[in-house]
């Protein structure tokens, strides 16, 4: 072999020691790779009901190894996956329930909800798709063998819903180290929660979604190893500025950016040297970034 070929291995080694790591079946956490990462949003949402087994199944049929979803709590305790604060937009529960508005979540048990039809809004062709529990929800995600940037979403409206998502983790097997290392990360909007997450289980990658002033990413860097803000006020200054900064677990802070369902728009936040893509549309933003 030439001096120029060992040359040229060696720099292939070197380029790639997180993709030889990755068990079968795994990819690495958003923090560990240089390509962004494409995390599907809510599941394939531009092509099934989002928050559902089907949309899940549909990101797992297209290749894409990370999902994205948003955890509420019912009235009686059960953990939902699902966004709206409301049941309106994607679910029936205005017909269903026609006396109970404005329809809250957690004004709503657990069989209440399992009721609803969350599919029939996108399409007829998904009438009957559930809300699923958090519960059931894991399993789906860990049958595909895919991973999960779980949002605990309004924490503010359920006290303590933090060590509920931590119980039902634990029991679904997803707190042993082969999840925890690589396949996990829980993120929210609320500092608070994202802190309490860390301060109980600091294993866990965490995530703060927003864009806080550089000046204060210190702060946050204390608790959270990932930064997310919205891709349409993120600048490449502000990703590198994150980068300079190591998270509770001793690595550069992570930016994965959200909502990218565009090719160009994929190729101008990868150009800022975002680690993860957060996309509706996870096939477009995989063939735009490779």
């Amino acid at each position: 072999m030439t001096f120029a070929s060992l040359a040229l291995l060696g720099s292939l080694v070197l380029l790639a020691p997180s993709a030889a790591a990755a068990p079968a079946g795994t990819s690495p956490a958003p923090s560990a790779i240089t390509v962004p990462l494409v995390i599907a949003h809510r599941g394939a949402s531009a092509y099934a009901p989002e928050n559902t087994l089907a949309a899940v199944d549909t990101a797992a049929a297209l290749g894409i190894d990370w999902v994205e979803n948003d955890v509420q709590r019912t009235k009686d305790g059960e953990l939902v996956v699902i966004h709206d604060e409301t049941l309106r937009r994607t679910t029936d529960a205005e017909r269903v329930f026609p006396d109970r508005a404005p329809w809250r979540v957690g004004d709503f048990t657990a069989a209440e909800i399992a009721r609803l039809d969350a599919g029939g809004w996108f399409g007829p062709e998904w009438t009957g798709a559930r809300v699923p529990t958090l519960g059931r929800y894991l399993r789906a995600v860990e049958a595909n063998r895919q991973n999960l940037l779980l949002e605990i979403k309004g924490p503010e409206r359920y006290p303590g819903i933090e060590g509920d998502i931590l119980r039902v983790l634990r029991e679904e097997g997803w707190l042993d180290r082969a999840h925890v290392t690589r396949r996990l990360v829980v993120q929210s909007f609320g500092a608070d929660s994202v802190r309490t997450v860390h301060t109980r289980r600091p294993d866990i990658t965490t995530g703060f979604l927003g864009s806080p002033a550089v000046t204060e990413l210190p702060a946050y860097a204390a608790f959270a190893d990932q930064i997310n803000p919205a891709h349409t006020s993120l600048t490449g200054a502000y990703v590198a500025a994150a980068h300079r900064l190591k998270g509770p677990h001793g690595k550069p802070l992570a930016v994965s950016t959200w909502t990218v369902d565009d090719a160009a728009g994929a190729v101008r936040v990868a150009d800022m040297g975002v680690d993860g893509i957060i996309t509706n549309r996870p096939d477009v933003v995989r063939e735009a970034v490779g």
